[in-house]
């Protein structure tokens, strides 16, 4: 199959396969997209005189055609093809005649690639809006239910302050809505067409390139030729930044639950069916799933500066190097997902071990509380306060064999109601955060109706594979 570039001569063998081996196997998840925007050069083609309307829907018809093959797995980008446009193309030629020809009028692979992405980014950012919407429902629920179950607080590895399972299990949700902000700003930026830069420098004719970014249902063009290809990386990371701050809390969530889940621990039992076991232990049950997404969030990390590291201090315009940022794009949109999945099924699946954690809110817990009983019921100042119980309850911890002091459950809970500032155990906020939560589902809904209602109108169809699993 021939290059687009090819102009009588062959390439070495070599070469062709460190070009695009992997580039090829990549692109076989764009094909689709690839196809939407061909659609739309095609029809912005014939708008402007470029093509016939006989053409154009000779391009329609083998374009469609495209799609229900990639569909049906019968469509696939080869080493030999290069890359996805090159496939399309020859394709194109074969079926449409001269029309196939003239598609390429106006664009450069250089393009086409990056419409490619921006749209494999809006359609799996919203995938992933789902499924962390769907963790924060599921940590808000389980927040709910456990919310007047006491549980140490600890400040440096230590036992420090009365907390609750549900005020734990809240901060988690609290973050995860102020990471879906940052995942919605990384769809703004990435929601503009750039289409139409061609080469990275516009091209001698009187193109539409809104006409262009309003079929494929973007919510402006990118505007400047030139940062159209310096957007190429830059906006790859910043998605993945968003990613990142998304497994930078679902590490810490998976941290917690490995340590509450162990033995010395005990405060929570996770269902055997989500363990793995030992070779030669038989009695283990092994978290690894938490311990896979704790170090994936290093992982995504190593992504976000890899993309970085590629596209810092290039020079202007187009350059290989671009190529290099499309894997870690691709494969950062997939651990996000697959880790928001394990953890929801993780939550679904725990049960609180009431007993075990009441019994660890041992009195230490509460030598900030006594201080504020005797700054305000003894009108004590509160330094003094806390130099006297610090004194008593260090003795009493220096006394290993001493019996410690206990509060029933009814004294704990008292402790937890008191607690009436905002964000604190007797006054979680739990309504506020539903309702982040109810906008944040509602402003993506709407992102992916307005998406996938453009793609539908550019195909003609509702039976389209698109966001398949929203």
């Amino acid at each position: 199959m021939s290059k687009l570039w090819q102009k009588g001569y062959s390439i070495n063998a070599s070469v062709e396969r460190f070009l695009g081996a992997r580039n090829s196997q990549l692109d076989n998840q764009l094909i689709r997209h690839d196809v939407w925007g061909s659609l739309a050069h095609a029809t912005m083609l014939q708008h402007i005189g470029i093509l016939s309307q006989d053409e154009l829907t000779a391009l329609t018809q083998a374009l469609r055609l495209i799609l229900q093959q990639a569909a049906d797995g019968t469509f696939e980008i080869k080493p030999s093809d290069e890359d996805v446009h090159t496939s399309v193309e020859n394709f194109l030629a074969e079926h449409a005649g001269a029309a196939g020809k003239k598609i390429h009028t106006a664009r450069s692979r250089n393009d086409q690639v990056l419409v490619d992405l921006r749209l494999y980014g809006k359609e799996q950012l919203c995938m992933v809006s789902q499924k962390l919407t769907t963790l924060c429902a599921t940590l808000l629920a389980f927040a709910e239910q456990h919310m007047h179950v006491p549980m140490p607080g600890y400040t440096h590895m230590q036992r420090g302050m009365l907390s609750s399972v549900g005020l734990w299990a809240a901060s988690f949700a609290e973050a995860l809505l102020d990471d879906e902000r940052l995942l919605a700003s990384a769809y703004e930026i990435n929601d503009q067409s750039p289409l139409g830069s061609a080469a990275g420098y516009g091209v001698p004719l009187p193109i539409d390139r809104q006409l262009v970014a309003d079929l494929l249902g973007f919510a402006r063009v990118q505007n400047n030729v030139i940062y159209v290809q310096h957007g190429r990386g830059k906006i790859e990371s910043i998605i993945v930044q968003a990613l990142s701050q998304i497994m930078l809390d679902l590490s810490k969530l998976a941290q917690d639950l490995l340590l509450y889940t162990t033995a010395e621990y005990g405060f929570f039992q996770v269902s055997q069916e989500l363990c793995t076991g030992s070779s030669i232990m038989p009695q283990k049950r092994n978290l690894d799933i938490m311990e896979v997404v704790r170090g994936r969030s290093h992982t995504m990390l190593a992504y976000q500066q890899q993309i970085m590291g590629i596209v810092c201090g290039l020079p202007s315009g187009f350059n290989m190097d671009f190529q290099e940022t499309k894997q870690p794009f691709m494969d950062a949109l997939d651990l996000a997902q697959q880790s928001l999945e394990i953890c929801t099924l993780t939550l679904d699946n725990i049960t609180v071990n009431v007993d075990r954690i009441q019994k660890a809110c041992t009195f230490e817990l509460f030598a900030t509380d006594q201080a504020y009983e005797m700054m305000t019921q003894e009108h004590i100042p509160f330094r003094d306060a806390y130099r006297t119980v610090g004194k008593k309850v260090l003795a009493q911890l220096d006394q290993h064999n001493s019996a410690f002091p206990v509060e029933s459950q009814e004294q704990l809970a008292t402790r937890l109601q008191a607690r009436t500032h905002l964000g604190g155990s007797g006054n979680p906020g739990i309504t506020l955060d539903q309702q982040r939560l109810a906008q944040a589902k509602q402003q993506w809904q709407q992102r992916s109706d307005a998406f996938i209602s453009a793609i539908q109108h550019l195909t003609g169809t509702t039976n389209i594979q698109i966001m398949e699993e929203l």
